[in-house]
């Protein structure tokens, strides 16, 4: 006897088993995370986003500072 049916069986178990999991998205969970917002152009950052890649982003898009982007995060 060979293992071509064991292993067409732990096929067919792993196939519903991933099946009863649903989907694996992020999405919605990564756009309700987004609630640091640039007061010039609207863009929004994830919360764990740090203050110099915020400060980057204040410089280089609106030769600003961090204070005039981002009045809440400043520090």
């Amino acid at each position: 006897m060979g293992n071509g049916a064991k292993a067409a069986q732990k096929r067919e178990r792993n196939a519903a088993k991933q099946a009863d999991k649903g989907p694996t998205s992020r999405t919605k969970v990564n756009e309700a995370a987004k609630n640091i917002i640039c007061q010039t152009c609207r863009q929004t950052f994830l919360l764990t986003t740090r203050a110099p890649a915020l400060e980057e982003h204040a410089q280089n898009k609106h030769s600003k500072t961090l204070a005039e982007c981002f009045p809440g995060s400043a520090k």
